[in-house]
């Protein structure tokens, strides 16, 4: 996506200008908007009609891009630009990006340029799916939710994306009852030595090395699925904190206080800050459960990140093997 014209020859190289992006997207105006689905951090989510395409129901991200006077930064381009390359596969457990298309300058306090990120319309999410299911879920849905959801991780960590923000309301559920991973706002290519900013990931599904303000990884969304999968069992979640220093007491509760060996070098809250907790029978807190799948929740609720499962790991345990999904 590299930017041409004239224009772009008077723009710093790590920036596009607003011609070059003009002509990279269509305008907004082929998509009628009928309402706000959801708020976040990252855009607005309006429910809307494609007016080209037979009146399909669609989903578009409103999201607006700093612009400075020389025009737009090109990790902007890059991230959608990898959306783009990821929509190729048409993978069963990504929801589809359909269409990108700008929707002119916002003249408010800044310069910015508004984008749509056009995504295929998914009736509910899991939050409201678990919420709305009148009894516990079969072990059976319960099992091909949870691969959907390692399947859908375990595709973006094989191309290098780190989603940051994985809990229910990023997880949309199908009519037909599959699971599809949503709302790449955060999603990053990521290096070995990121730093999560202090908004990324919700904080019931936050690891503890976000609360403790280390590098991460990969490693980050399996302890967020980890605590998904639980809810799936309880639809309740698991650990509800109510604050970064709270959220990991109610981590250190359930799997202990980790040893000083492995606790990080160079963070400014000290092991000794919480009591010794003895670790907790996680089959106490997810009664009738699986022990396939107990044992699964366990590996992925790991302190060490470099200790936990990988979402290929989880694909391959026994809780999916040792018996076809249906």
């Amino acid at each position: 996506m590299s930017s041409s014209g004239s224009s772009s020859s008077q723009s710093p190289p790590n920036m596009a200008s607003i011609s070059d992006v003009s002509a990279l997207f269509q305008t907004a105006k082929k998509y009628e908007e009928l309402n706000v689905i959801g708020t976040g951090a990252y855009g607005t989510v309006y429910k809307a009609r494609d007016l080209h395409n037979g009146g399909q129901i669609v989903a578009m991200k409103k999201v607006k891009v700093a612009l400075t006077e020389d025009g737009i930064p090109l990790s902007t381009l890059r991230e959608i630009a990898l959306l783009r390359q990821l929509e190729a596969y048409r993978h069963p457990n990504i929801v589809r990006l359909l269409d990108v298309c700008h929707g002119g300058q916002s003249m408010e306090r800044d310069h910015q340029l508004v984008l749509f990120l056009v995504f295929e319309h998914v009736e509910q999410d899991l939050d409201s799916y678990l919420k709305r299911a009148p009894g516990p879920l079969s072990e059976n849905r319960i099992r091909s939710m949870s691969y959907d959801i390692l399947s859908g991780v375990d595709f973006l960590h094989s191309h290098r994306i780190v989603h940051r923000d994985l809990k229910p309301h990023n997880l949309l559920v199908t009519s037909t009852g599959r699971v599809k991973l949503a709302d790449f706002g955060l999603a990053k290519t990521y290096d070995t030595e990121m730093k999560l900013t202090s908004v990324v990931v919700t904080l019931w599904y936050r690891p503890p090395e976000v609360l403790l303000g280390v590098s991460y990884n990969t490693a980050v969304d399996v302890w967020s699925s980890g605590c998904v999968l639980a809810q799936l069992h309880t639809r309740a979640p698991l650990l509800q904190g109510s604050c970064d220093s709270e959220q990991l007491h109610c981590i250190f509760r359930l799997i202990g206080r980790p040893p000083r060996h492995e606790w990080p070098e160079n963070v400014s809250i000290v092991a000794d800050s919480f009591p010794e907790y003895p670790a907790q029978d996680l089959a106490d807190i997810l009664p009738r459960i699986h022990p396939h799948a107990l044992d699964l929740i366990k590996g992925m609720l790991v302190f060490d990140p470099a200790k936990r499962l990988t979402a290929l790991d989880c694909l391959e345990h026994p809780y999916f093997t040792e018996e076809p999904l249906t």
